[in-house]
């Protein structure tokens, strides 16, 4: 058993059974053997091995993420922009067409409607990004990134720092590491509510039909091209297929 995958633990001493919060889930294991307080006691061991690794597993993804910064803030240095307008741009030339709007960027870079309406009009003016009306409701405004836009996201992310060391990495550890932060990632959007903006094919609600075609099961709209593979701001993992099915 890998203790690097519980999360969290929780006891039910009447049931005699420890109810252990997964990155997949939540799993239940009986102990009818014993008792309320040996179950307490596993419990507490459990949630000691997860402290132990959490504060090491946050010193350095917090020291990952400053070396990330620090580059990405030279290179925009150079460019005469700051780093949240990169984010912002980054993560319009990655949506669809239900999450490019000023509203779904706030909630994706998760920050105020003020700040990121700022952030929106300075790359509007300087070229990066088109506000284009919705053509069913004009009260919705869209944002598209600029083929001048695209070229700066394509030269600056992801940051050379982070592309010279995942080079000298064999491909198998890289594969670990993308599965490990993966997890990582649905378990803390999990456990806190948050949206998942995951892309499309990797959504429940993405529907395969006849002759290949794919299909959006809850707008119900038809899917085509790129689309399957861009982020949604409506993603929700497939997992939780069995706690809300669709009607």
């Amino acid at each position: 058993m890998q203790l690097t995958k519980w999360m969290s633990t929780s006891v039910t001493p009447s049931m005699g059974e420890i109810s252990i919060v997964r990155i997949e889930g939540i799993v239940s294991i009986p102990c009818p053997k014993y008792s309320s307080l040996e179950c307490l006691s596993i419990s507490f061991w459990f949630d000691t091995m997860v402290d132990m690794k959490t504060e090491p597993i946050y010193q350095y993804l917090e020291r990952m993420a400053n070396l990330l910064r620090t580059d990405t803030r030279r290179s925009m240095v150079e460019k005469g922009l700051q780093p949240v307008q990169l984010e912002a741009l980054h993560y319009l030339s990655q949506c669809n067409r239900y999450s490019n709007t000023p509203a779904a960027v706030a909630d994706f870079l998760g920050l105020t409607k003020g700040t990121v309406s700022q952030t929106l009009g300075l790359l509007e003016n300087v070229g990066m990004i088109e506000k284009l009306p919705d053509s069913k409701d004009r009260r919705v405004v869209h944002l598209q990134v600029t083929p001048r836009g695209k070229k700066l996201v394509a030269e600056t992310l992801p940051p050379k720092s982070l592309q010279t060391a995942l080079e000298q990495m064999p491909e198998s550890e890289q594969d670990s590491i993308l599965m490990a932060l993966d997890k990582l990632l649905r378990a803390m959007q999990m456990t806190n509510g948050l949206r998942t903006f995951g892309v499309c094919q990797t959504c429940r609600h993405h529907r395969i039909e006849q002759g290949d075609q794919h299909r959006c099961g809850l707008t119900g709209e038809a899917l085509q091209g790129e689309a399957i593979t861009q982020i949604c701001r409506e993603h929700e993992n497939p997992e939780l297929t069995a706690l809300t099915p669709e009607n």
